[in-house]
């Protein structure tokens, strides 16, 4: 996109009326040759698509765009929205693999370093930027233990080397003393703290917008994203749907199936094992927990290599997480949050800060369900089951790709494609997704350089002038819609018009996130709503 120009990238812009022409087209049996003009699309004269991929999370949404840029015609589904499930509610770090690394997984914790740096310099550095940790010695941390981190950090600067990510883009980990720790974190209890260890990580700026930038793209190379789809059954040559606006039923056909449903992966294909795994978060106002220039790294009482994390957001809310506790019995759409979980880790933060936090502090809570695949018994820890990713093709050719983690969605999406191309010999070409922008995505001089809000320019990219354009038509659209939360109506706006939000939840719970917290969501409603009623008044 021209970033003076005010105009999505051709071809990426999502919108409930796109969503209904495709559908349409897709019934009929005329929507399986591709989007007029979007480049690298062939495939589908016959009325049948090549790959039909259920799931909109991030390896969903990546695998669509892996296979229409190998030239495979591609319609994607997915019963609610994008980044619906899991993929809204991750910790928003792209990991290097340090844990894994630590457990001996050395193949997870390599994939998982090239896959950063793929994202932070190649396709995403809009979106993913480092992001500083501090790990305090307070006395619950021995100097065995201290010393073990530290060892712990320098293999993952090796790491970093191994994927060959410029020390630019992530610089060195250090050793900080105390009065240096205490000014990037002074919420920390000073009493016998020893100082602290520095290290550094990707971070999101949010990961619903990581999923909505790789589907854009995808349907900017042809795929057809159609939210609202819900499958009903899969076949090897297609699926039964449902579009969940209207209530009716259509068969689309399909030479390949990928099923990216994540935890709900088992219950569309038989023979798939999960054991789902929670990670909650809490939810805190920036100002609880003083001013905190970096993340930090707080060991768990009794673990030797698992933290609470605590993630400043820059908008005015600190995230606290994460747990790691395994889910029994049938998979939710949205999981609750138990207190349980909330008084585990107020009680890990009341280990090392100075700062006394409340139940009632704590304004909202989310959590996720990773989609784990079962190689334990029934006895074993979620905590310790392999972050590797399956791929496994069943009888009929359906394809599921299940296990991994947010990092290394791509690699996922790029071996389901392998898998589904392989299965039926499809005529595709070689994978290019690992030098492939995203939508919104160009160098960081070319970011620096743009004349509106960091702030939105880490969200948009290269289309923060059109979405910042929007409020300097319309007033009223620059302002926030909510008092201390510095979402603006326009943001509303290009969520409707480009993103493809259908209703409120889309709008404010995973396009933009006011809606972790319960009071901020009721208050942004009305704008929500406005944004929906008329898209395009500004237009």
């Amino acid at each position: 996109m021209n970033p003076t120009s005010g105009t999505a990238l051709p071809g990426s812009s999502l919108d409930a009326e796109r969503r209904r022409r495709e559908l349409e087209r897709l019934a009929d049996g005329s929507g399986t040759s591709g989007v007029s003009g979007a480049p690298g699309v062939s495939g589908g004269s016959d009325g049948v698509l090549d790959v039909l991929v259920v799931g909109l999370g991030a390896t969903g949404a990546g695998a669509a765009l892996d296979a229409a840029t190998r030239g495979l015609s591609v319609a994607a589904i997915d019963a609610h929205d994008l980044a619906f499930g899991t993929s809204r509610w991750s910790s928003k770090l792209i990991h290097g693999g340090l844990r894994y690394l630590a457990s001996g997984q050395l193949d997870v914790a390599h994939e998982s370093a090239v896959e950063r740096g793929v994202l932070m310099e190649r396709t995403a550095p809009h979106l993913v930027r480092a992001q500083p940790f501090v790990l305090p010695l307070t006395p619950l941390v021995s100097r065995g233990q201290a010393a073990l981190a530290q060892a712990g950090f320098l293999a993952g600067d090796l790491l970093r080397v191994g994927a060959r990510t410029s020390r630019r883009t992530l610089p060195r980990p250090r050793t900080l003393s105390a009065v240096e720790t205490r000014h990037l974190a002074p919420a920390l209890r000073s009493t016998g703290l020893r100082g602290g260890l520095l290290s550094w990580d990707g971070r999101l700026s949010d990961d619903a917008r990581l999923v909505t930038a790789i589907a854009r793209t995808a349907a900017a190379h042809g795929a057809r994203i159609l939210t609202r789809t819900r499958a009903l059954e899969l076949h090897g040559d297609g699926a039964l749907v449902r579009d969940e606006t209207t209530g009716e039923t259509l068969r689309i056909r399909a030479r390949t199936v990928v099923n990216a449903t994540g935890v709900w992966a088992g219950g569309l294909v038989d023979d798939v094992r999960l054991r789902p795994s929670r990670g909650t978060h809490l939810v805190l106002r920036a100002e609880d927990l003083g001013r905190l220039s970096s993340g930090l790294h707080i060991p768990i009482p009794g673990e030797t290599n698992r933290f609470v994390l605590v993630l400043p957001q820059g908008d005015g809310r600190v995230y606290v997480g994460l747990t790691d506790e395994p889910v029994d019995g049938d998979v939710p759409d949205v999981p609750e949050v138990p207190e349980t979980d909330i008084g585990f880790l107020l009680d890990v933060l009341g280990s090392a800060l100075d700062v006394s936090l409340q139940r009632s502090d704590v304004v909202g809570a989310f959590a996720g369900l990773r989609p784990l695949l079962d190689t334990t018994d029934a006895s074993g820890r979620t905590a310790d089951i392999s972050r590797r990713h399956a791929v496994l093709t069943s009888p009929e050719g359906i394809v599921t790709v299940v296990g991994g983690k947010l990092t290394t969605y791509r690699r996922m999406a790029q071996d389901a494609v392998d898998a589904a191309v392989a299965a039926r010999a499809l005529d595709a070409g070689p994978c290019r997704t690992a030098s492939l922008p995203l939508v919104g995505a160009a160098a960081p001089r070319v970011l620096a350089g743009l004349d509106v809000p960091a702030r939105l320019v880490h969200r948009y990219g290269s289309e923060a002038p059109a979405v910042h354009a929007l409020g300097l038509r319309d007033p009223a659209l620059a302002e926030p819609v909510v008092p201390g939360h510095p979402v603006t109506g326009a943001e509303l706006v290009w969520a409707v018009r480009h993103e493809g939000a259908l209703d409120v939840s889309d709008v404010l719970d995973r396009r933009t996130r006011i809606g972790l917290v319960p009071e901020d969501r009721a208050a942004a409603e009305p704008a929500a709503r406005a944004a929906l009623a008329d898209p395009a008044r500004v237009g």
